[in-house]
């Protein structure tokens, strides 16, 4: 198809430059300059028309130019229910496009977004495993907190998923939902324990991903997994490796004894050779039994050593920071070849290698001597990347390779980036510092480069000459004269304050040039730096206590001119000084102490690497590159003094797991088998136990059926025998219990009696089956309509179970989609005939409606197949309790006089079954009457239905007036928008439902309440644990407040600690189940059960607080 498009466009490109230049031009004619800046509507109702188009590549060109408006920062979102329509389509490529579309808009427009998240529930169920891979990850991406139990169920159902892709996308979206709700934390701890027990490498980095935001500090949840993600690590993918490492580095932190103790205990040998011998021995006995090392601790090391040679420099970062972090000293050598060669990389890649390689070469010079001539700068690396190899080059230097580093130093200096040759400066001010015999050397060097052109040079040097003579000042007064001779020249303020700092600190060496420095200075005070001013005003303080009689004057006239400055510091510096030196009346006890003071000796400094501080920090963290606490990390813990118990991380059930891992469809494929050759009565209850557990839980159901997809793909004839001794069970199963899976038996039952009417056969239901199965001919009939037969009977147990979700979710979408629903429906009202699902499978199947020929077994499985909303089970009763709290509409002073008010009156609407009843009170409060009252404009959200009042001809002054409208809601709190207008005024108002106001209430036994419940599980089920105040554990209390919330009926209980209650919602007559469990002490659990999960979950949300409070 790529190909074919290729030449279209290829062709047709000069058609369409033509249009698009026509349509420039008609637009810049028609509107002028306002025409370029105007959204172009044509091109969008041209986009709507493809994505309606049947053609799969129209839809797929739509949808990638929807994505690069996207791409370009353009506003799609009217677009989207055009896109949403599309979310069930059977190419793969446009779903990708459509769930790409929905993550990007899914948030800002919420009420949209959630009218699909029903086709993203059936396609957690799709057979193919991208795309329930991808509707999870739309799901997770739906950032709306309304859906949390919706997307918690969906990852724990994908975390039993058989793909590991779709576990894989679990384990992502388990970080998602966090990040959304961290209340939902201790039920995400459940799931990543069971997916820390995955044995495959697709999985294992995704799922640690979620341990470390979720729960980093369960330690516990690793050690039975600990041997088992030693030995996956070489196999994961690369980002999932990095992940795994750092979390057992923290891991090994914990559990094991430092392995450095030995290689400190060699440093120890000469201080303890004075001691006795049995000391000797004692503390020889000691060093043994803690430097044997866990084989844990050695199976990590061991495991990880081959990715040292990883492709992906993170890989071999996080490597080198566990090796680091963990590894012997003497092991962690072999991490610096592996370093090095990361700096043939990227920059990116250089400056993080760099940093984490300054901090080593501080502690362990010689783990990269050898390499000295790789961190050689050259002159095509960025001024960062200079920095660093300045940084570790000096902290690699010695006594022997200094004049080597000293001559390439020289060559750094004549550099033409400034800022290099500034640090290279500072570089050979620490060298000069750290290895006494080149001292002298660097001194003199630093003093030729006093006489350079460069001004920047010249004032680095200044500074580092400064620091080096603190060290030595009596032996170098011919150099402070120098630099006292540079003060004319040098601009730079750190320069010109480190000068006057140096000679007011050896004012009595240079007694003469001293007081000429400070004459000078005080001709230039008030054009100074504050830096060089602060200095200027300590040098005359010191002058004025060591040579008072040249400088007193001169120091009064500097304090004059530092009083008044602007700067605040400096107004302050000076009020001390002269308090201090000048002596008065009010001077205290300091001014005896001044020259003590100001002329104490000062400590020489200590030029220290910047990177001496970071070593707290793990390696190849943000913290570290930042050199600051980052959002998120977690410190490396301390050596235990004693190990854990090893034990711990023993699997004693590795047999079970691997029975548990092993290729579930040898199981499953043994056990038809085993049925075709048994006798029937242990068919009978083989399939009889197997209905049950999948009526007990969905997640297990939904396994099965997944399993059952992937056998009948890839079993043909073997399934299609099977197939028929399975139709023979449910027959006699469909003939013992007729109503306790009602959805699932009948669609089955169903099913083989379509294949019976196709085949013309009359015999008895029973025998017919039977005699079938075996015959030749049925069997050809089968495998001619096995592809039909595995997909529907999938999608009438969907639609038997799920009722009338499908007629909700594609009314939203389409009109013309609820016209063939409602003839549907009118179909099966009229006759008990089984359910057509054209809109589910586009292959048009014969309805076979009930003949006498039938048995009487499956006519009376028959009589109970009806979906119409008047089912015995779902009968709509009287409200218990009806609220008259009213809520403005619209507001006298904004209605010029007319208020309106409108309340619930929990009534089945007469303008429409599908309808909400809203009661309107209108009121004149002005002194005339108001004429022609009625409604203006709708604006209705998408399927949203409204049934007006009629037209009031006036209302009287202070009259008042109460009328009925009818809305259908769509089973949703969107807001219904419209104008209530006058004979003069329009006003825009809303009506927005509370969620208990989309039910009606129904009558219903508890045996009844209970079979339902059983049916509305997994996804269908909301819940909760509340605490309940002390006056709300009666029955009355909770029966009050929660049919004042929602418009319930109450099913009668035989438990008292167990209140039911029970209604539908009134567009679709989707079940609504409430149960109230109260527990021990004053909690209680209340669950929700409802095809409409997302209306569950608003319910729930509603009801929690109202019960939990007095």
């Amino acid at each position: 198809m790529s190909s074919n498009s290729f030449a279209y466009n290829e062709n047709s490109g000069g058609g369409e430059a033509t249009e698009l230049g026509q349509d420039a031009t008609s637009a810049i004619s028609n509107s002028g300059a306002v025409g370029l800046f105007s959204s172009d509507l044509k091109k969008n109702e041209d986009l709507k028309q493809m994505l309606e188009s049947n053609k799969d590549s129209a839809k797929l060109d739509a949808m990638k130019r929807i994505v690069g408006m996207i791409a370009k920062g353009k506003n799609a979102s009217e677009l989207f229910p055009a896109v949403v329509k599309n979310v069930a389509s059977k190419n793969i490529e446009i779903k990708k496009l459509v769930y790409v579309y929905l993550v990007r808009y899914a948030e800002e427009q919420q009420d949209l977004a959630l009218l699909s998240i029903s086709t993203f529930q059936r396609a957690l169920k799709d057979p193919n495993q991208l795309i329930r891979a991808s509707a999870l990850r739309v799901l997770s991406s739906i950032r709306v907190p309304i859906i949390v139990p919706i997307m918690m169920l969906a990852i724990k159902e994908a975390s039993a998923d058989l793909s590991p892709y779709v576990r894989k996308n679990a384990a992502h979206a388990i970080q998602k939902l966090y990040s959304l709700d961290p209340e939902q934390k201790e039920m995400l701890i459940e799931v990543i324990e069971k997916l820390l027990k995955d044995k495959s490498t697709l999985v294992a980095g995704s799922v640690v991903m979620a341990f470390e935001e979720v729960c980093p500090d369960r330690i516990d949840l690793i050690h039975k997994n600990y041997r088992k993600l030693c030995n996956l690590l070489v196999d994961v993918e690369e980002w999932g490796q990095v992940v795994i490492i750092h979390m057992l580095t923290r891991y090994a932190r914990t559990q094991f004894v430092s392995p450095w103790k030995e290689d400190d205990g060699l440093e120890d040998n000469e201080k303890n050779f004075y001691e006795s011998d049995e000391e000797q021995k004692e503390k020889a006995d000691k060093r043994k039994k803690a430097y044997t090392m866990d084989p844990d601790h050695r199976l990590l090391i061991r495991n990880t050593k081959p990715l040292l040679q990883s492709r992906n420099a993170a890989v071999v970062m996080a490597v080198a920071q566990l090796y680091w972090h963990i590894s012997p000293k003497s092991e962690a050598g072999i991490i610096s070849k592996s370093l090095v060669r990361l700096l043939r990389s990227s920059r990116e890649v250089q400056y993080i290698v760099l940093q984490n390689i300054a901090t080593m070469s501080i502690q362990r010079k010689g783990m990269f001597e050898p390499y000295l001539k790789s961190f050689y700068v050259r002159s095509t690396d960025p001024t960062m990347i200079k920095t660093l190899k300045l940084e570790i080059l000096t902290n690699l230097a010695n006594e022997t390779n200094i004049s080597t580093l000293l001559r390439e130093f020289q060559t750094y200096v004549k550099s033409q980036d400034k800022q290099f040759a500034a640090a290279t400066i500072q570089t050979i001010g620490r060298c000069a510092t750290n290895i006494l015999e080149v001292t002298d050397t660097c001194l003199n060097g630093l003093v030729c480069l006093l006489s350079n052109k460069d001004e920047i040079v010249v004032a680095e040097s200044v500074v580092v000459i400064k620091k080096l003579l603190q060290m030595q000042p009596a032996q170098h007064g011919e150099i402070i004269k120098h630099m006292a001779k540079l003060l004319d020249s040098i601009t730079v303020p750190v320069a010109r304050a480190s000068i006057l700092w140096l000679i007011g600190e050896n004012c009595e060496r240079v007694p003469i040039i001293a007081p000429d420095v400070l004459r000078k200075m005080a001709k230039s005070f008030t054009n100074e730096d504050d830096l060089v001013k602060l200095q200027i005003l300590n040098l005359g303080a010191k002058l004025y206590l060591t040579n008072s009689k040249q400088t007193k004057l001169l120091t009064q006239y500097i304090l004059n001119l530092g009083k008044y400055d602007q700067n605040y510091d400096i107004r302050d510096r000076t009020r001390f000084i002269r308090q201090l030196i000048v002596p008065n009346e009010k001077s205290g006890a300091l001014s005896k102490y001044a020259k003590k003071i100001f002329l104490a000796q000062k400590p020489a400094p200590l030029l220290e690497s910047p990177f001496k501080d970071r070593d707290h920090f793990q390696l190849g963290t943000l913290s570290h590159t930042l050199n600051t606490k980052a959002t998120g990390y977690m410190e490396l813990s301390n050596w235990p003094e004693v190990a854990p118990d090893p034990s711990v991380r023993n699997v004693e059930e590795v047999i079970e797991l691997a029975k548990e891992w092993t290729p579930s469809g040898k199981a499953k494929k043994e056990k038809p088998a085993k049925k075709f050759y048994s006798e029937s009565e242990e068919e009978e209850d083989s399939s009889d136990s197997s209905s049950d557990s999948e009526s007990e839980s969905g997640s297990e159901s939904g396994e099965q059926g997944e399993e059952g997809d992937s056998e009948d793909s890839s079993e043909d004839s073997s399934s299609e025998s099977e197939s028929g001794s399975e139709s023979d069970v449910e027959n006699k199963r469909k003939a013992k219990r007729n109503s306790k899976t009602k959805g699932r038996g009948d669609s089955e039952g169903g099913e083989t009696e379509n294949e019976k009417s196709e085949t013309s056969d009359s015999s008895s239901g029973e025998s017919s089956s039977i005699e079938d199965s075996s015959s030749e001919s049925e069997s050809k009939s089968e495998s001619e309509s096995k592809s039909r037969k595995v997909t529907k009977a999938e999608h009438m147990n969907y639609a038997l179970s799920k009722k009338n979700l499908l007629p909700q979710v594609l009314y939203a979408f389409t009109q013309e989609k609820e016209t063939k629903i409602k003839q549907d429906r009118n179909l099966i009202t009229k006759d008990v005939s089984l359910l057509d699902l054209d809109d589910f499978n586009p292959v048009s199947v014969p309805v076979a409606r009930p003949t006498p020929a039938l048995s009487p077994s499956l006519i009376a499985d028959l009589e109970g197949l009806n979906l119409s909303t008047s089912s015995s089970v779902i009968n709509v009763s009287t409200p218990v309790f009806v609220p008259m709290k009213t809520h403005v509409l619209l507001h006298r002073m904004s209605g010029k006089g007319l208020a309106a008010h409108y309340f619930f009156s929990r009534q089945p609407c007469i303008f429409g079954d599908k309808m909400v009843s809203v009661q309107i009170t209108l009121n004149n409060t002005i002194d005339r009457k108001i004429e022609n009252i009625h409604i203006g404009e709708k604006k209705l959200p998408t399927g949203m239905e409204m049934h007006v009042f009629n037209p009031i001809e006036s209302l009287e002054p202070e009259g008042s007036i109460t009328v009925s409208m009818g809305i259908d809601f769509c089973d949703s709190t969107q807001t219904a928008s419209f104008q209530l207008c006058t004979k003069d005024d329009c006003f825009n108002v809303n009506i927005q439902p509370p969620v208990g106001e989309l039910l009606l209430p129904v009558a219903m036994s508890e045996k009844d309440f209970k079979k339902e419940q059983g049916m509305l599980t997994g996804m269908n089920e909301t819940s909760t644990v509340i605490i309940l105040a002390p006056q709300n554990f009666t029955s009355s209390v909770i029966l009050q407040k929660i049919v004042n919330v929602a418009n319930v009926g109450v099913v009668p209980s035989g438990q008292d600690n167990i209140h039911r209650f029970a209604a539908k919602t009134v567009h679709s007559g989707s079940l609504m189940l409430v149960t109230v469990e109260l527990k021990e002490g004053s909690t209680a659990q209340l669950i929700i059960n409802t095809e409409k999960t997302v209306i569950g979950s608003v319910l729930l949300r509603e009801l929690k607080p109202v019960l939990s409070q007095g």
